[in-house]
């Protein structure tokens, strides 16, 4: 694993932040790259044990920490505009151009990273072969009332740092060690959703249902059907509503939300790795 750091542009909603960079590298030259997208309020170094997995499969893995997250600049449960997550998956994709050049690139994104994945799909999906989601946040969970939609938005102008909603650690995963873990790591965000992120998440939700039809790669779709923080029918509306021909949708039963992180994680990175193997030789 090795670390270093870009800088989000100009023009950005995030303009002269530093953000942290996690790769890790195969022992041979890769077979592809995959760009990481972590999920809400957690950090790249979270996917360790998926990157080994990788890695040995002869995959280079390259992760950002997003604006506000990990080891990256920004305000914690907070983000001025759902673009600065975007943009920065714009730079790592540059960083990764730049460091392996004709490699062929792979997308993967998880919870919240999975809806900044499908955003970024809809805007540069030609610089990819294929794309996997983990649990995407499509669809809320609990589907808010106009009255919520009124006074997220009103908080969002007035009060855009005000904590109006904490996850729960555990529905993060049925393994209490992997629960105790998140808990106790230092990069974790433990603190509430600011109005202004809350806002623009549902906007950000909003936008990737609205132009899911743009999507034409080959793409898999992973859930848990036992996810409390991220709906799978998110999953199921992005399986319908994608134009790609190639296209899985993989539904686990009684899995919580980080599939990757559940007692069941050999089989779930197993279908992950098989998927990407077989687009890759494709490719």
């Amino acid at each position: 694993m090795a670390t270093g750091a870009l800088v989000l542009p100009e023009g950005s909603a995030g303009a002269g932040a530093a953000l942290s960079v996690t790769h890790w590298l195969p022992a041979e030259a890769p077979k592809a790259v995959v760009l990481l997208a972590h999920g809400y309020a957690e950090h790249a170094g979270r996917y360790a044990h998926v990157a080994e997995r990788l890695t040995d499969a002869g995959y280079a893995i390259y992760a950002v920490d997003h604006w506000g997250h990990g080891k990256s600049d920004g305000t914690r449960g907070f983000v001025p505009r759902f673009s600065a997550f975007i943009d920065g998956m714009a730079e790592l994709l540059t960083l990764v151009e730049v460091q392996h050049g004709g490699t062929p690139r792979l997308l993967l994104g998880h919870s919240m990273g999975g809806l900044i994945a499908t955003l970024f799909l809809i805007e540069r999906q030609d610089a990819f072969v294929a794309a996997a989601l983990s649990g995407p946040a499509i669809v809320p969970a609990a589907p808010p009332s106009r009255m919520t939609i009124y006074l997220s938005r009103f908080l969002s102008r007035f009060f855009p740092r005000l904590g109006v909603l904490a996850l729960d650690a555990e529905g993060v995963s049925r393994d209490p060690d992997v629960v105790a873990a998140y808990r106790a790591d230092p990069l974790v965000y433990k603190g509430k959703i600011g109005a202004r992120l809350g806002k623009e998440f549902m906007d950000a939700m909003a936008a990737a249902q609205a132009d899911a039809e743009k999507i034409t790669l080959p793409i898999l779709l992973q859930h848990g059907d036992a996810d409390t923080l991220t709906a799978p029918s998110g999953s199921r509306y992005l399986f319908e509503h994608v134009s790609s021909a190639d296209k899985t949708l993989k539904i686990y039963p009684g899995l919580f939300h980080e599939i990757y992180n559940e007692p069941e994680r050999g089989e779930v990175l197993d279908d992950l790795i098989g998927w990407f193997d077989a687009h890759v030789v494709r490719a």
